[in-house]
């Protein structure tokens, strides 16, 4: 059986620099998660409390087998 390791540190380091980013679906203002987390409640500016995710510009592609 083949064995896998997985270094546990490198992984961390990635996600601590990722931060997904929200658009207001009323007025399309873009707020990172981390300033969502610090409101009290999840609410734009606007007023509006329906956020959609930002999908980051890189494509991906995938080689078919």
């Amino acid at each position: 059986m083949a064995e896998e390791n997985f270094d546990m540190g490198s992984t961390e380091s990635v996600s601590e620099t990722f931060d997904v980013v929200y658009s207001c679906l009323r007025c399309g203002t873009h707020v990172s998660n981390s300033e969502l987390s610090r409101l009290p409640e999840i609410k734009c500016i606007c007023g509006f409390r329906v956020f959609t995710k930002v999908r980051p510009p890189v494509v991906k592609s995938i080689k078919a087998v």
